[in-house]
């Protein structure tokens, strides 16, 4: 029992670790299934899937059956259940009253005795109301119907609406498509993001120790009578400081780690960092006209107004449907009686005239066709223009980093000979820390150029979805 416990402790810990020495490529390829945001599209996606087979059975009809139960003492409802269910008789006429006083009549004069009061009388019974059929007693009914309608032509109203909601479907996969390409360039953000972080803290550790160095270095000389108490305070105090930059950036990989573990929905706690420098991608205008998704979207979207003109084009079509009804009366539930009934018809509606409504959403539909024709053209140009915006900021960028990294090493250069010249007595201890902070200056522009630079980069390859 004991073994089991400690293996179930064990497997718990196991999977409460989170993912170690993840690389970019793995984590690129867990996104697609582990983002949450994306699941969200794709079931967007799905529903959207649904809407065309809901046109597509609008060509197939619909077959209804309905079930009615009745029950009515009203002369009218009770001859007519009747006679629905075929089993209306004479009776209910009220031949009973009609038949006894003309059959009588008819005897009279057969006989030669029908005198005047006799056949007065006789013409009397046409005034008779016949009680059965003016006062039934009251009838359950029971009508049970199949009816199938089905559109034989409604314009093309049908067939374009198909195609409207086809194309929606296929914009609602760019919509997921575009929202993986935002995700991925979080990532591979992130990635190389943590990455500089790792840099900054190794190259801050660096100077940490050259500090911590130059602090027994002034305690040596302290012993010799070369330096006072203040130089070490002040080299002390330059320790600390660094220390509070290490633990700052420390805290921002922290937090770089929680949105890595948000993006992939799974607790991710040590990266492998990518080397070097994401690659910058070529990029041409027909490359951004092939590979840009907003740009495709744009012209899905004018496809679809295309297909909305026809759509307004269908309404001033006649439409035709037929229709086929199946059914059976009885005053018993399901009692299905011998003779079934049944209905058959075509109905064909062509409106005339409606106020001039229609012609007015046809023009309203090219106008927006027009508008969103010149969109795909002003998204084409647009996107193009921040493909080159982002083409030039690059190469900005890789000059900046070129100039930061021989400051930098100047820097470092001139911290080292006035250290040396400290250590020698021909400089001050402040001097020292002045060419420290602007080594540290320049280590923190190189590394923040180098972040942007990757960010520029980064923005370019979601550009073109690459």
């Amino acid at each position: 029992m004991s073994r089991l416990v400690l293996a179930i402790s064990m497997l718990t810990l196991f999977l409460n670790a989170g993912i170690k020495h993840l690389t970019l490529k793995q984590a690129l390829s867990m996104l697609e299934e582990n983002n949450l945001e994306i699941k969200v599209s794709k079931y967007e996606e799905a529903m959207k899937k649904f809407d065309i087979a809901k046109v597509k059975a609008k060509n197939l009809g619909t077959l209804d059956l309905t079930v009615t139960a009745l029950r009515s003492n009203d002369p009218g409802n009770v001859f007519g259940f009747k006679v629905q269910s075929r089993s209306a008789t004479f009776g209910d006429f009220g031949f009973d009253q009609f038949l006894l006083p003309l059959g009588n009549g008819l005897l009279a004069a057969q006989n030669h005795q029908l005198t005047p009061q006799a056949f007065q009388q006789m013409g009397s019974i046409l005034n008779v109301e016949p009680k059965r059929l003016n006062y039934p007693k009251p009838r359950n009914h029971y009508l049970t119907k199949l009816t199938y309608k089905i559109p034989l032509y409604t314009g093309g109203m049908l067939t374009h609406y198909q195609k409207i909601t086809t194309k929606l479907y296929n914009m609602s996969k760019l919509d997921t498509q575009k929202l993986l390409a935002e995700k991925k360039f979080e990532l591979k953000k992130t990635f190389y993001g943590i990455a500089i972080l790792n840099s900054m803290i190794s190259k801050l550790h660096i100077v940490e120790n050259n500090i911590k160095k130059l602090k027994r270095i002034i305690k040596e000389m302290q012993k010799e009578g070369y330096a006072v108490e203040t130089d070490y305070l002040e080299v002390d105090a330059r320790l600390a400081e660094v220390k509070a930059m290490v633990e700052k950036i420390k805290l921002n990989r922290e937090l770089a780690y929680y949105f890595l573990s948000f993006l992939l929905n799974t607790e991710v706690t040590s990266i492998v960092p990518p080397k070097g420098t994401p690659k910058t991608p070529i990029v041409t205008k027909d490359i951004v006209k092939a590979r840009s998704l907003d740009i495709a979207k744009a012209k899905l979207g004018k496809s679809i107004t295309k297909d909305a003109i026809e759509v307004e084009k269908a309404k001033f079509k006649p439409v035709a449907g037929a229709f086929v009804e199946y059914g059976n009366a009885n005053d018993k539930l399901f009692k299905y009686t011998k003779k079934p009934f049944y209905t058959v018809g075509v109905q064909v509606k062509w409106n005339i005239f409606n106020g001039g409504a229609d012609m007015a959403s046809l023009e309203k539909a090219k106008v927006n066709y027009l508008k969103v024709a010149t969109q795909v053209k002003l998204a084409t140009e647009g996107i193009w223009l921040k493909a080159r915006k982002l083409i030039s900021e690059i190469k900005i960028a890789n000059s900046l980093v070129r100039s930061y990294q021989k400051q930098y090493k100047f820097a470092h250069k001139v911290y080292e000979t006035y250290k040396e010249k400290y250590r020698v007595g021909i400089a001050p201890i402040t001097e020292v820390l002045i060419k420290q902070s602007k080594e540290i200056e320049m280590l923190m522009k190189l590394l923040k150029a180098k972040n942007d630079r990757n960010e520029k980069i980064l923005a370019l390859q979601k550009l073109i979805n690459e």
